[in-house]
């Protein structure tokens, strides 16, 4: 049976050969923490509340999780469009492909705007 190597085709016509280091330990590396950040906005939200471990574990794989899917999914776009460059463009519509209508439009104005602050200071 032939071996299923996964190629990463680029738009110039050159191959790149994708390959995924395994971890030892039980923690993925290259994955971010959003500890922090979950909770300065939950405290912003709700200042009385607190969030158990588990619970901050389960937001961090889900923000990894869909981190991933729109990288996955702009990579994709950018690759459909010949293009080497990501662009913001390419982002927003991955966030429109993979989001709800309501939630991909709030996603996509709050990036935007924290992208402008980010630009401005």
């Amino acid at each position: 049976m032939a071996r299923n190597t996964t190629k990463n085709k680029c738009c110039r016509g050159h191959q790149k050969a994708i390959s995924k280091k395994k971890s030892h330990s039980g923690i993925e590396s290259g994955h971010r923490n959003y500890s922090l950040y979950v909770n300065r906005v939950l405290k912003e939200v709700v200042p009385q509340k607190g969030i158990s471990s588990r619970t901050m574990d389960i937001m961090n794989t889900m923000i990894n999780d869909m981190f991933e899917r729109i990288s996955t999914e702009a990579c994709n776009l950018m690759c459909y469009r010949k293009r080497c460059t990501l662009t913001p463009e390419d982002i927003q519509k991955a966030v429109y492909l993979l989001l709800p209508e309501k939630l991909a439009k709030y996603a996509v104005a709050f990036g935007t705007e924290a992208v402008q602050r980010y630009v401005r200071s």
